[in-house]
């Protein structure tokens, strides 16, 4: 398994495998650039086919972070994790003492969250060994109620305030209006289900997919949602596309089916390749760069632990959306997909920096 020939590999500053017998442990983090500031990245617990995909995911990741923390203007680098189990049957406390027992010995280039297939829960047995953990004592959600650390609402919010800009752009609709629109949610998990609430709350029909059937019951059940399976909603007739659950969804065998105008959700990665963006743009579909619409995640943990307020995060949660304008415009203007737009505005900001060190 080739590290600095992979096609994922982007000058990553440290890429750490680890293995611990007792636990049935294995896991990968790796941190792609701390220009910026320390990495921080959820972890993400998935049964990957192998350890190949597992390194593929975490290296895409990795960057991902290092762009959205520039993007959201968040003095943070880029870093991620991946357990390789499957979090339904194969997580235990021991294992998550492991896993923060591995980030600890970063000595503090990478801070833990939680993710996908992890829990607050999961990270406070991290902090028992680690003292590298992030969003563990949050003092207030964007709405101003008590918070239990767990940055999914944020997340939702800030990829429903980005959804509401593609959809403007893209419509020439009133900003907010999505009265009569259909969005297809793949995934309604932790961020997909609060997404969806929040669009059923502003008047649009529902179609969703998932691989966990009592979340798809549930959320079928509270918003009165069309279910289809999880390898054919990117072909249903909508509006709006939200990818909400693992990336590479956006594919050369997925695009070609989508009848979409718009594509924005709250998945890390969604495009398989970067050059698929352009293939957006020549459809004339409406892409949400992944790791700006879905930054609320990392903003949250940023004012958790500064001196701020609910309105203060959700103030800068909801510039998502003029970000996101700001690329769309850009984008059109210079016939230029959006990702790649969202690519050099984040490495401008990064260069900026190193300049100025």
């Amino acid at each position: 398994m080739a590290l600095f020939a992979h096609p994922e590999f982007d000058n990553h500053e440290h890429v750490a495998f680890h293995q611990d017998k007792t636990s049935g442990l294995q896991a990968i983090i790796a941190v792609h650039d701390t220009t910026l500031g320390a990495s921080l990245g959820g972890c993400r617990m998935y049964p990957y086919a192998d350890d190949e995909a597992a390194l593929t995911d975490v290296l895409r990741l990795a960057k991902g972070m290092t762009y959205k923390a520039a993007m959201a203007n968040l003095p943070m680098g880029g870093g991620k994790s991946v357990i390789i189990a499957d979090p339904h049957t194969d997580k235990t406390p021991e294992m998550m003492q492991a896993m923060g027992r591995f980030v600890e010995s970063l000595g503090g280039q990478y801070i833990v969250a939680e993710d996908s297939g992890i829990a607050v829960s999961d990270v406070h047995l991290m902090a028992e060994n680690t003292s590298y953990a992030g969003g563990l004592n949050a003092k207030f959600t964007y709405l101003g109620e008590p918070s239990d650390g767990n940055p999914a609402p944020s997340t939702a919010y800030g990829t429903f305030v980005g959804l509401q800009a593609a959809v403007a752009f893209a419509f020439a609709r009133k900003l907010g209006d999505l009265s009569g629109l259909t969005v297809a949610i793949q995934g309604v998990g932790q961020v997909g289900f609060r997404l969806a609430q929040m669009l059923h709350t502003a008047g649009a029909t529902l179609i969703i997919a998932d691989t966990h059937r009592p979340a798809v019951l549930k959320a079928q059940l509270a918003f009165g949602a069309q279910v289809v399976d999880i390898n054919e909603i990117h072909a249903v007739e909508c509006d709006v596309l939200a990818p909400c659950a693992l990336g590479a969804t956006v594919n050369p065998n997925t695009i070609p089916a989508i009848k979409a105008k718009v594509i924005a959700g709250a998945a890390n990665n969604q495009l398989l390749t970067e050059d698929l963006g352009q293939a957006l743009l020549q459809r004339g579909i409406t892409y949400a760069p992944d790791y700006v619409i879905n930054a609320a995640g990392i903003i949250d943990i940023h004012h958790q632990q500064t001196d701020s307020s609910p309105a203060l995060m959700k103030a800068h949660i909801e510039q998502i959306g003029a970000t996101l304008t700001q690329i769309f415009t850009l984008s059109t203007a210079q016939g230029e997909a959006t990702n790649i737009i969202a690519n050099q505005l984040a490495e401008a900001k990064i260069l900026a920096k190193r300049k100025a060190r």
